[in-house]
C-alpha cells in the first residue's frame, strides 16, 4: 500500500488505507456468507435503519435547504429510509423463501408470451400488503428470449460465496438520492456476497454518519466500510490493487474517465485497443434522457389532469436531479388536445414551489439547456420547451441535463398505432439512454390494440418501462430489477451495465414493465399536491420495518386511500 500511496501526493489517506486494510484482513480471515447469515444481517439492518431514519431525513433536508415544514420533505423520507427499508424487507422475504424452499416465492405464475419470452410477475409483492397499498399497479419482469422456467432463478452468488472469500468491491456512490448508494451497497453485500468499500459522493457525504448507524451490522461483520473524499480519493481507490470489482452510479463521462483514463487522447486510444485501466468487473447505472410518450386519443378531463401532474411530479422531484426525471415529452402533432395538455403541465409546474438547486453546476446547465439566463440561480424555474426540434437543439435529446428543463416534440403520423411505432423508434434512435421510458395510453387504444402496445413495449430499448406511470416506481418497488437495457459494453456503456434490486434473483432480465390505470384515487403520495405526504411516508417506514396489519391500518389502510 505504501508504494501505491506515493502516486497520490498531498492527500491524507490514512483513513482510506485503514478501511481497505480492515476489509482485506476480514476477507482473509473469514470465508462464506450463508443464507442464514444474510437473513440475520438484513433483520439487524432493518432495526438499525428505523432508529437512524429521522436523523437521515433531517440531514438531507438541511443539505438541500428544504424547510422541515415543507411538503418536499416527504421526498427525502420516501426516497431515503423508506426505499431502503422496503429493499431490506422484500429481500428478507426472498432470502427466507430460499432458506425454506430453495428458491424465492414469486407473487404470480410466470407466463410465456409470444411463444418465446417469459414474463415474471414481480409486483405487487406478497407479505407486505402491496395489493392494498398500491391498488391498481402491477409489474412484471421480461426475461431475455431463451430463458426457461427451468433456469428462472440465478442463485449462484448465494451458493458460491458460502465457502469462498468474498471479493472486495468499490462502490462509488451517487450524490443525488440517498437510497441509491445505500441500496447499491446492500445489493452487493446481501445479494451478491461481496465486501464493500463505499466512497460517498462529496455532494451527500453528510450522510456518512447515518449510513454507519443504519448499516452498523455490516460494518461490525467486516463487510462494509464507508469513506468520504473528492475525485482524487476515488481515483486512488479505483487504482488500488485490493479493489477487485467496481460499481459506479453517476455519468458516462465519469465512468469513461475512471475506466479508460481522464486524458482524452489516452482514453480514445484505450477504448480503440480495448485496454481499460483495470481488468476488473465493472457494473454501473449512468443516467438517461428520460422520455414520456403520449399516445393520442380520447382522455377524460380527469385523466388529462392526472397525467399532467404525473409528468410534472416526474420533473420536479428532487429538484429534477434524477436520472429518471422526464426530460423529453413526445406528442402527436395531430392530437387535438396536445396544446391544452401541455398548458396543463405548465400550470401544474407553476403551482409547485421552486427547489434549491443544490447540485453543483446546475445554473450553468439550466442556462445551456433552457437557452436563457435564469431569473434566480439558486432557485431555478421549472421549464417546459414546446416544439423542440432534435435537428436544431440536439443537446436536449442527446445529453442528460440533470436540471429542471424538459423538452416537448411532436411527431406526425397517419394513425394512432403508426404514431406509437414512430415514437418508439424515435426514442430508441434519437433520444440518448436506455434506462427508462413511459407511455401514457388511452383506455380505448389499450383495449382494442393491446397486441400493438405490447409489441411496442417489447421494442423499447430501455431497462424499465412505465405504462401510465413514472418509472421511478420501477426503482422504488425494489422487486423490479433496475438498470440500463442489456447490451452495453465498457466501450459504449450508455446507461450502464448490470442491474440492482433484483430481489427475486431472476435470470437474464431484459426489462421491467409497470402497468397502471390512467388515474389513481385518491392522490398518490409522490404527487406534489398530496395533502399530507410526509406523515404517510413515516407510516410506510413503520410498515416496511415491521410489517403487520396494525401498521398497515395506521397508514390509513392504503396509501391511495389516505
Amino acid at each position: 500500500m505504501t508504494l501505491h500511496r506515493q502516486s497520490v501526493k498531498g492527500l491524507n489517506l490514512s483513513e482510506i488505507d485503514q478501511a481497505l486494510e480492515e476489509l482485506t484482513e476480514s476477507s482473509q480471515s473469514e470465508v462464506g456468507l450463508s443464507v442464514a447469515r444474510r437473513i440475520e444481517l438484513t433483520e439487524q439492518c432493518l432495526r438499525c435503519l428505523s432508529q437512524a431514519a429521522r436523523d437521515w431525513v433531517d440531514l438531507a433536508c438541511q443539505a438541500k435547504q428544504i424547510p422541515r415544514e415543507d411538503a418536499a420533505c416527504a421526498e427525502e423520507v420516501l426516497a431515503g429510509p423508506v426505499s431502503v427499508a422496503r429493499f431490506l424487507q422484500v429481500l428478507l422475504l426472498s432470502l427466507k423463501a430460499v432458506k425454506d424452499d430453495g428458491k424465492p416465492r414469486l407473487p404470480g405464475k410466470p407466463e410465456l408470451k409470444a411463444g418465446e419470452q417469459i414474463r415474471v410477475p414481480v409486483f405487487p409483492t406478497s407479505g407486505i400488503y402491496d395489493a392494498l397499498v398500491f391498488y391498481g399497479l402491477t409489474a412484471e419482469a421480461w426475461l431475455k428470449p431463451g430463458t426457461t422456467t427451468a433456469n428462472l432463478f440465478d442463485l449462484t452468488r448465494l451458493e458460491s460465496s458460502e465457502n469462498s472469500a468474498l471479493p472486495l468491491t468499490l462502490v462509488l456512490g451517487a450524490g443525488n438520492v440517498s437510497a441509491i448508494p445505500a441500496t447499491d451497497v446492500l445489493t452487493k453485500i446481501l445479494q451478491d456476497g461481496e465486501r464493500v468499500l463505499l466512497k460517498m459522493n462529496p455532494v451527500n457525504a453528510y450522510l456518512k454518519p447515518v449510513f454507519e448507524r443504519s448499516f452498523a451490522p455490516l460494518i461490525d461483520a467486516g463487510l462494509l466500510r464507508i469513506v468520504n473524499g473528492k475525485a482524487e480519493v476515488g481515483a486512488y481507490l479505483v487504482a488500488h490493487p485490493a479493489v477487485e470489482r467496481l460499481h459506479i452510479t453517476g455519468s458516462t463521462q465519469t465512468h469513461d474517465a475512471i475506466v479508460w483514463g481522464s486524458d482524452p487522447e489516452e482514453r480514445r486510444a484505450r477504448i480503440e485497443s480495448n485496454q481499460p485501466l483495470r481488468e476488473i468487473p465493472v457494473t454501473s447505472e449512468l443516467g438517461n434522457v428520460s422520455p414520456w410518450i403520449i399516445v393520442p386519443g380520447h382522455y377524460s378531463e380527469k385523466q388529462l389532469q392526472f397525467q399532467a401532474e404525473n409528468i410534472a411530479a416526474s420533473i420536479v422531484n428532487n429538484a429534477s436531479f434524477n436520472c429518471l426525471a422526464t426530460k423529453v415529452i413526445v406528442t402527436s402533432a395531430n392530437w387535438p388536445d396536445r396544446d391544452r395538455f401541455l398548458t396543463m403541465i405548465e400550470q401544474k409546474l407553476q403551482q409547485i414551489p421552486r427547489r434549491y438547486a443544490y447540485y453543483p453546476g446546475a445554473p450553468e446547465r439550466w442556462q445551456r439547456f433552457a437557452g436563457a439566463e435564469p431569473d434566480d440561480r439558486e432557485y431555478l424555474p421549472w421549464r417546459l420547451i414546446r416544439d423542440a426540434d432534435p435537428a436544431q437543439s440536439p443537446h436536449l435529446f442527446q445529453e442528460e441535463s440533470f436540471v429542471c428543463v424538459c423538452a416537448e416534440t411532436a411527431l406526425r403520423a397517419e394513425s394512432v398505432s403508426d404514431f406509437l411505432e414512430r415514437a418508439v423508434e424515435f426514442v430508441n434512435q434519437d433520444v440518448w439512454g436506455t434506462l427508462c421510458a413511459t407511455i401514457t395510453v388511452p383506455d380505448a387504444f389499450r383495449k382494442s390494440d393491446h397486441a400493438i402496445l405490447e409489441r411496442c413495449i417489447g421494442k423499447l430499448n430501455y431497462g424499465a418501462v412505465g405504462i401510465n406511470h413514472w418509472p421511478a416506481l420501477n426503482y422504488a418497488f425494489m422487486t423490479t430489477p433496475w438498470g440500463g437495457a442489456p447490451g452495453a459494453t465498457l466501450q459504449d456503456v450508455v446507461s450502464g451495465i448490470g442491474n440492482v434490486h433484483n430481489t427475486y434473483f431472476l435470470t437474464d432480465v431484459e426489462k421491467t414493465v409497470l402497468y397502471g390505470p390512467l388515474t389513481l384515487f385518491p392522490k398518490p403520495v409522490w404527487f406534489p399536491s398530496h395533502p399530507n405526504p410526509e406523515a404517510v411516508g413515516w407510516r410506510l417506514l413503520d410498515l416496511y420495518t415491521k410489517p403487520s396489519l396494525g401498521n398497515l391500518l395506521r397508514t390509513g389502510l392504503t396509501v391511495a386511500l389516505k
